[in-house]
């Protein structure tokens, strides 16, 4: 009787919903993977219910992290670029903490406010501003520790559309991409800001491949699903280091180093790397000096607008981009002198994902396939590259998987609950989101401790996802 009592406790007990923070950008381990279970497999007609909401937060479309009871983020508010701290049980505002200005948007797309995810780490949280402010914070308070400038301490410049990366905490680093010719990418001490490295840019050597196919469309159209990739190429080091027809920067022009995406730690045949993708190529460099060492230069576009953040899975480093480029999947070998030599695997044009994410799911890759003019989700094997499927019924967003779903956030607006199926797209629940602003909707969602959020501008909604039944 006795081990009849032991055994249903423990069959209640793996049965039991597990709960888990969302601490940065992507998930716990930035790949946009929710270790939770017990969630609600279909939703009610009209969405799951409503926890909570904030209004009045501010502009910008960084996505919150959720850690220790708190969530945090980044807005523009009253002229000044805010980091917030907000009750997890009830949305109530705990502290808001000015890093200065409010950086100056000229350009129309740019006008939302911040972009990058707070990534807290035990009693302090790191941001990266507009404008370069690199900050640690007190989480308990919201009292500034210490803050860099990627661009006045490290030479960088500002993309065209700001600086929106979302800064890696790696043991005592806290690693970002000032986009710098001597300072492409930095380490410095996550307790007080002292740089510890920083990484040479990689040499940008006009392509000896010119484009092939169609130019990147005009702002606003979306480029065939199809197109070609346009130059680049793999190497270590010295090679072709500008990719999308050795054009550098944002439209075509010099101006940043950096792009929008943000670094992954991978372990790698016994090697520590640091890999990002800039504004003109995918890089891997060490974790202990900031060597470059290695780069592949395909998945760039020529714009130099790179926005998803690279993944690391099952053997294989993929990156992507849009306008007119595609993704890419290699794996990394050693030379004679043991350097790391990238060797493509595959390349498709059917993964140009804009900046919604990607992520992997029993061994396929899903995400939005389409530039500005819109898009549609896919589906192809992550091992072989092969177009598995495309539908428009599954529209162009941002997305993330927990407990056998995935949670697709449409830049229109509707939030879609699919099934990850290599045969089709499978949508179980779908419910529009209420007081939509006209802004495209490019906070990405977050699902943490059974609750899913939802970002647009000045909002954040709450949702109740924890299912009832074991």
């Amino acid at each position: 009787m006795r081990r009849l009592s032991c055994y249903l406790t423990l069959l209640l007990l793996s049965q039991t919903a597990f709960a888990d923070d969302w601490p940065q950008w992507q998930g716990p381990d930035r790949n946009a993977v929710s270790r939770e279970t017990g969630l609600l497999q279909e939703w009610p007609e009209g969405g799951p219910p409503l926890a909570w909401r904030v209004d009045g937060l501010g502009g910008g479309d960084s996505a919150p992290a959720v850690a220790g009871g708190k969530l945090y983020g980044m807005s523009h508010r009253d002229g000044k670029e805010i980091v917030w701290a907000l009750s997890e049980a009830d949305g109530k505002e705990l502290w808001a903490s000015p890093l200065g200005d409010a950086a100056k948007q000229g350009v129309p797309q740019s006008k939302e406010g911040p972009g990058g995810t707070p990534t807290v780490e035990g009693d302090r949280v790191y941001v990266i501003g507009m404008s370069g402010r690199l900050a640690c914070l007190d989480a308990s308070d919201g009292k500034i520790v210490w803050q860099k400038s990627l661009v006045d301490d490290f030479g960088g410049a500002p993309p065209m559309w700001s600086f929106r990366e979302s800064p890696l905490v790696d043991g005592d680093k806290v690693i970002c991409t000032p986009g710098a010719a001597g300072a492409m990418l930095v380490a410095v001490d996550k307790t007080n800001g002292e740089v510890i490295w920083e990484t040479t840019a990689p040499p940008a050597e006009a392509s000896s491949t010119p484009p092939t196919g169609p130019g990147p469309p005009p702002r606003g159209e979306r480029g065939p699903a199809d197109a070609p990739p346009r130059g680049g190429g793999f190497g270590p080091p010295g090679g072709n280091a500008r990719g999308g027809g050795g054009r550098r920067g944002g439209f075509g022009r010099s101006r940043s180093g950096a792009a929008y995406s943000s670094v992954i730690a991978i372990d790698y045949q016994g090697s520590r790397q640091y890999v990002q993708m800039t504004s003109t190529t995918l890089v891997g460099v060490s974790a202990d000096t900031g060597e470059l060492l290695w780069q592949y230069n395909k998945p760039a576009n020529g714009m130099g607008v790179h926005c998803t953040t690279p993944i690391f899975q099952d053997g294989l480093i993929f990156a992507a981009s849009a306008y007119g480029a595609g993704g890419g999947a290699i794996t990394l070998n050693k030379d004679s002198e043991g350097k790391f030599e990238p060797e493509e695997v595959y390349f498709t044009t059917n993964m140009q994902n804009h900046h919604g994410g990607i992520v992997v799911v029993d061994g396929a890759l899903y995400g939005a396939n389409g530039g500005n003019g819109g898009g549609m989700m896919a589906c192809i094997d992550f091992q072989t590259g092969k177009t598995l499927w495309r539908d428009r019924k599954g529209p162009k967003g941002s997305l993330l998987y927990a407990d056998g779903r995935i949670y697709l956030r449409s830049e229109e607006g509707p939030i879609v609950l699919l099934e990850p199926s290599t045969a089709g797209l499978i949508e179980h629940s779908r419910f529009e989101q209420p007081d939509r602003t006209d802004a495209p909707a490019w906070a990405h969602p977050v699902v943490a401790n059974g609750k899913l959020y939802i970002r647009d501008q000045g909002l954040l909604l709450c949702y109740d996802v924890q299912s009832d039944t074991p």
